[in-house]
């Protein structure tokens, strides 16, 4: 057996049935030249060969002393992780959204390995969609990512083994079992550790006693208002996503002097300006984001690696300009003070600043002094055209884990030239999700308009029918 880290453990340990804590990808692929109406059938009938998984798709979660464990699932069973769906007609990606809504409410077994693939056909031109859900204590956004991507292929002529049936590098055991190291040694490396830990402790600590100080860029916890977002949730979700042009957020970073980051945080904040003041709820204070960052290029380890920083979101401002401006002095700010950290520190002070979270959440006081009011997640992905037994993958949504008092998830997924805006959300306490659609569209145009990047569209004499 294996035992999880603190951050991996605690996933397990937040998870309720209003409130599971799985990820999940949403790929949209178009069948290979002439392919017939057994294709699915066929991939499918292809996939059953491999009925053995490899780590971590064969690993369940056990519960040891209080402490958790992974071990072998010894009677792993494919027909349950691998699961055949067909639309409803008029098979809309309207359907497919509904679907995959109800899909992400549910739990998923903890007696048996930590993930579903489901095969979803019935979209119009003999398209279908794959969603395949995993629980955050086994990979986070970034390695989800990376693991679906590398399950592909570059090539429309070559095929590759399902995920499950992958050997992953980052979860691969050594050759030979590692020796246990000595009291001597185990209390020398968690001295080395204590060196970095201690020091973003004191860090986190230190961003929760400022409060009130600065100029109001820098974002920190507690100078959230409270907003519909933060309040306790269901087990009901509701999914939307669009993706845009990544070249349009290029643009608008070149000629505003900031990251592509940074022009996604500014459309993110634009929509849910304008989602806040339709719903009569538009905050005087800047809603404030938690935006994870992920630490992958730092280590190697499998599990979660992920530290966070806080984004001032500007919504106060009607000025989609000033909006930008003020969220890269925010994030620069925040990610100047990640950069002199090593790892651990960055983990550390990322725990530490957010921790009366927790606690703020038993007790209800989220709700009127949120720590943050959303979580906006933007994970790299492939740049080339990726494969699936000769069909091609064109979409890529990421639907991520709303949370009590924390009722709405952004994640923003790239492929190729495109971004891949994913909106999960409590249904219950986000209503007209769909909305939130248009106005990214409508963000995005507002930046474009304001940076002389697209003329203004000409008034119409009417108004549009809703």
């Amino acid at each position: 057996m294996q035992a999880l880290s603190p951050v991996d453990s605690a996933f397990l340990w937040m998870e309720t049935r209003n409130q599971p804590m799985h990820v999940a990808g949403l790929n949209i692929y178009a069948p290979p030249p002439g392919a017939g109406p057994r294709f699915i059938s066929e991939l499918l009938a292809e996939w059953g060969h491999h009925l053995s998984a490899q780590s971590p798709f064969n690993l369940r979660p056990v519960l040891r002393l209080g402490l958790w464990y992974w071990e072998e699932d010894k009677e792993f069973e494919l027909d349950y992780h691998v699961r055949h769906l067909a639309l409803p007609q008029p098979g809309r990606i309207r359907e497919l959204l509904a679907m995959v809504s109800r899909l992400h409410g549910n739990l998923m077994d903890r007696n048996r390995p930590l993930w579903e693939a489901y095969v979803i056909e019935g979209l119009p031109d003999g398209r279908f969609a794959t969603y395949i859900k995993i629980h955050h204590a086994l990979v986070d956004g970034v390695s989800g990512a990376r693991i679906m991507a590398q399950s592909l292929s570059r090539s429309a002529e070559e095929s590759k083994p399902p995920l499950w049936a992958q050997k992953l590098k980052q979860y691969a055991a050594p050759a030979t079992a590692p020796q246990q190291p000595g009291l001597i040694t185990q209390l020398a490396n968690a001295a080395r550790a204590g060196r970095d830990i201690l020091p973003g402790i004191g860090s986190g600590l230190r961003d929760m006693l400022r409060l009130g100080q600065g100029d109001g860029a820098a974002a920190l916890p507690f100078q959230a208002p409270p907003t519909p977002f933060n309040v306790e949730i269901s087990g009901s979700r509701r999914f939307a996503c669009q993706s845009y042009s990544l070249a349009r957020f290029k643009r608008i970073g070149d000629a505003a002097g900031a990251t592509v980051n940074d022009v996604t945080l500014a459309v993110c904040s634009g929509a849910l300006r304008k989602y806040l003041e339709v719903q009569k709820a538009l905050p005087k204070k800047p809603l404030i984001a938690m935006v994870p960052v992920s630490l992958r290029g730092e280590t190697d380890a499998g599990g979660n690696q992920v530290s966070l920083l806080l984004a001032n979101l500007a919504t106060h401002l009607r000025d989609p300009l000033k909006r930008l401006a003020r969220i890269v002095k925010s994030t620069s700010e925040a990610k100047e003070r990640l950069s002199s950290m090593p790892r651990l520190q960055k983990l550390a002070h990322g725990i530490t600043s957010i921790s009366p979270m927790g606690p703020s959440m038993l007790t209800g006081s989220a709700k009127r002094n949120p720590t943050f009011n959303v979580i906006i997640s933007n994970v790299p992905g492939p740049r080339e055209t990726l494969y699936l037994n000769g069909a091609r993958l064109e979409e890529v949504y990421p639907v991520s884990i709303p949370t009590q008092y924390l009722a709405l998830n952004i994640t923003i997924s790239g492929y190729g030239d495109n971004l891949g805006f994913g909106y999960i959300a409590c249904r219950r306490s986000v209503p007209s999700l769909q909305r939130m659609l248009d106005y990214t569209d409508e963000a995005i145009v507002e930046l474009e308009q304001a940076l002389g990047l697209r003329k203004p569209a000409r008034k119409r004499a009417a108004a549009r029918a809703a």
